[in-house]
């Protein structure tokens, strides 16, 4: 303690109150009436390590009408019910390391400057639903052992929750969070209601023991979070970062107009992303997921480098990237190619140089591979019919044989009938043509009745 402890026994941790050296809970009635009429609205108002009961934490709200100035509650003890509720702190509110045994209720409060909650301990229901806070807001390493209601809040300059304990039900439905809220590392031991916040949102690292819903019009990070239960998550307008999430139930994930980036997740159960507008998934690199299905989305961008499922993959009215389309010269076989237009994955686009990141794991074998998986799980004939181009070219530029080469060149894989009928064309056209000229040929060394050369006469027969 950095301050000078109550006298009245090696136990108390109050602030001294000077002259008698009694913290405010152990003053003599006539001195504690003395203190309490000292009390002035939005003045300093500092009981650190006091334990203050119902009837003396009210008394002393009374003295402070209602509005404390900067108020000081560090390892304060509140063995009652705490309600501190539709009242406004002038200043900033400190209660780090402070003990509630029973419910802690701040509802409807105003905060005009910090609320610091940090390593507090709640035996049972904290609530700030309704809360407005100026300043920022931190919970750091706070217990909360049972429901923690933040609905409708108002967290002006931010919302810190690092290594939080959430045991029971937490919710912050209709919280409005102006700049981010971070629960690095934080526990939530049952359902999580985070739907409709406003603002950014940090669960990294974060372990979700229940069913969580999120819905924000942030960013939302989840990257090496754990999830035992269902995830269901909402974002619009802003990017989401999954990045090596664990789930072990269900995976709910909608998008509109946002981005996605789940490399390295693990998504043990079904999993189902689908998106409105400009939805679009970046990365499903080393993504390890037996169920997953695709729903209209961009994927153009999106790698599948290392997809450790990718025949349990369902694509369905998504767009892909496409190749270039015209001549383009090269040093290698052939060196003059006809690019027409194929649905690519991005990764071949990288192998390729044609965009500007190349992915080392994105190997002619491994796209080949992953173009023969994809391509069953695609509902759009025309991109199964691309992937399975894309592994066979994928095979011809891994094993450089020749008769790939010429299976290509002559009928695109089987795949390219226009091909096939071009060069039959070809042939027919040359054939023709050397008939033709042949013909002529023949034609102009035929001899002439004209030539000046007297015909051979025959004598006649005598009777």
């Amino acid at each position: 303690m950095d301050w000078v402890t109550c006298s009245h026994s090696p136990a108390c941790t109050g602030i001294a109150r000077p002259p008698y050296g009694l913290c405010l809970s152990h003053l003599a009635p006539h001195q504690l009436d003395e203190e309490l009429a000292a009390i002035r609205p939005g003045r300093l108002l500092d009981l650190r390590g006091t334990r203050l009961d119902a009837d003396l934490l009210a008394r002393v709200v009374e003295a402070a009408g209602r509005r404390p100035g900067r108020t000081r509650l560090d390892h304060a003890r509140f063995p009652d019910e705490t309600r501190l509720s539709e009242l406004e702190f002038a200043g900033d509110l400190t209660l780090e390391n402070a003990r509630f045994d029973r419910l802690a209720s701040f509802y409807g409060t105003r905060f005009l400057g910090n609320l610091s909650l940090a390593g507090a301990r709640f035996g049972r229901e904290l609530s700030l639903h309704g809360a407005r806070v100026h300043g920022y807001t931190s919970l750091d390493r706070a217990m909360i052992g049972r429901d923690a209601l933040f609905g409708e809040a108002v967290f002006v300059r931010g919302l810190s929750c690092e290594r939080a304990r959430f045991d029971g039900f937490a919710t912050f439905d209709g919280a409005l969070i102006g700049e981010t809220a971070c629960f690095r590392g934080a526990r939530f031991g049952r359902t999580l209601s985070f739907r409709k916040v406003g603002g950014s949102a940090a669960f990294e690292a974060a372990h979700l023991c229940g069913d969580a819903y999120l819905s924000s019009g942030g960013r939302v990070s989840l990257a090496r979070a754990r999830a035992d239960g269902l995830v269901d998550l909402s974002v619009r307008g802003n990017a989401v970062d999954l990045r090596r999430l664990e789930v072990g139930g269900q995976l709910l994930l909608r998008l509109t107009d946002a981005r996605a980036d789940l490399e390295g997740a693990v998504l043990r159960g079904r999993a189902t992303i689908s998106g409105r507008g400009l939805a679009a998934v970046d990365s499903l690199r080393a993504v390890d997921a037996p169920e997953l299905t695709l729903r209209g989305l961009d994927l153009a961008t999106c790698r599948f480098a290392g997809l450790v499922h990718p025949a349990g993959l369902r694509v369905k009215d998504c767009s892909f990237a496409l190749t270039p389309r015209g001549v383009r010269l090269s040093l290698g076989w052939p060196p003059l190619r006809w690019f027409s237009r194929r649905r690519t994955l991005a990764d071949e686009h990288g192998w390729r140089g044609w965009s500007a990141a190349a992915d080392p794991g994105a190997t002619p074998d491994r796209l080949a591979w992953l173009y023969t998986s994809l391509r069953e799980g695609v509902d759009d004939e025309r991109t199964s019919a691309d992937f399975a181009f894309g592994a066979m070219e994928m095979r011809r530029q891994a094993s450089r044989r020749w008769w790939l080469s010429m299976y290509w060149l002559f009928a695109g894989y089987g795949l390219r009938l226009s091909r096939t009928v071009a060069w039959a064309l070809l042939v027919v056209a040359v054939a023709l043509g050397t008939v033709m000229v042949s013909s002529a040929s023949h034609a102009s060394h035929r001899p002439s009745g004209k030539s000046g050369v007297s015909p051979i006469r025959t004598p006649a027969a005598r009777p």
